[in-house]
């Protein structure tokens, strides 16, 4: 099928035994009218070797190299080049089916949506697979309701990788002042906020097409290092704090904001962000009595009885399976 361009971002570090295997999937889609724009971050290990191979012999694949910035700054490089009508993006460790960016486009364009996105699995070393979710269900989701679902983690992964943007709406972030380039953990929750905020209408397609391959030494599976628990709640406080004054999306963010800060406040190997939680679950101590009995329950505790609170919600996590969620074994 062909039809408009679009642009797919693949952000590329140290990722040699996988790239191949990521624009393999890219250069097979069925909607044949893309360019690739692939951004070697800095790597090391031979990516960039790889991503020239491929550009010698396939004209859709736009080589990029620059000093490793991180994986907002090489999207941002991708974004500046791209000249597709519709954006999308993929991981460069990751894979996508043949078809996916043709359901997307077509999607986009039956619904007159801003955003088109889908499901996906979660593939694990050991073979395990998550389905997210594979129903075969069609979500049309105006502004609010698009928010909403994204705050909640209802239908929108806040992954960029799995959605087609309006070209318009994705570069509009490039003169963007108020983004925090430097976040490095749920980055993408806090880019989809904004844009999500700007579409008129959104459609999401419950079909799994994109493959989000979990592996050793992923930042899902690496070691705890401060900005994975800081960063997020930089996002959600400020998800908490731009809903103001839309009772139904500041419910939802005060409730996924709550969680966040819960569980940082018991973080000892950080102590200036469990410290930084306590103050801020504290600040917001009056709006408790609008959660769930659970959550409220939990927040008290992390404020009043961290010792006990530490001690179920280890048990919690280890009985719910949240303790083991990215176990590569």
């Amino acid at each position: 099928m062909g039809g408009r361009r679009i642009s797919v971002i693949v952000p590329a570090y140290n990722i040699a035994p996988y790239l191949g295997r990521c624009l393999d999937s890219l250069l097979a889609q069925t909607h044949v009218d893309l360019e690739i724009i692939v951004v070697d971050d800095g790597s090391k290990d031979g990516t960039g070797a790889i991503l020239e191979a491929y550009a010698e012999r396939e004209g859709r694949i736009i080589p990029v190299h620059q000093k490793n910035g991180g994986v907002t700054s090489a999207r941002f490089a991708g974004l500046k080049l791209a000249t597709g009508e519709y954006i999308g993006f993929a991981d460069g460790d990751d894979y996508v089916e043949p078809d996916m960016f043709e359901l997307l486009f077509r999607q986009a364009e039956t619904h007159r949506a801003d955003i088109s996105h889908c499901g996906y699995q979660m593939v694990f070393p050991n073979g395990r697979v998550d389905w997210y979710y594979n129903t075969g269900r069609t979500v049309e989701q105006d502004r609010e309701t698009g928010l909403y679902d994204l705050i909640c983690g209802k239908f929108v992964e806040p992954g960029l990788w799995n959605k087609l943007y309006r070209a318009e709406l994705l570069q509009s972030l490039l003169t963007r002042p108020t983004l925090d380039r430097d976040i490095r953990i749920n980055e993408d929750l806090l880019m989809n906020f904004i844009l999500f905020s700007d579409a008129d209408r959104s459609i999401y397609t419950d079909q799994c097409k994109y493959h989000y391959m979990i592996r050793r030494g992923s930042a899902a599976t690496s070691r705890p290092q401060g900005y994975k628990f800081s960063d997020p709640q930089r996002v959600m406080e400020r998800l908490y704090q731009d809903t103001m004054g839309n009772d139904r999306l500041h419910g939802a963010a005060l409730e996924r904001y709550v969680r966040v800060l819960t569980g940082n406040c018991t973080q000892d190997q950080f102590p200036e962000i469990a410290s930084s939680a306590r103050k801020k679950l504290y600040a917001v101590r009056r709006e408790l009595d609008k959660l769930p009995a659970k959550l409220r329950c939990m927040a008290l505790g992390a404020l009043y009885a961290r010792p006990l609170y530490r001690m179920v919600r280890k048990a919690y996590d280890t009985a719910t399976g949240a303790a083991h969620k990215y176990d590569v074994e």
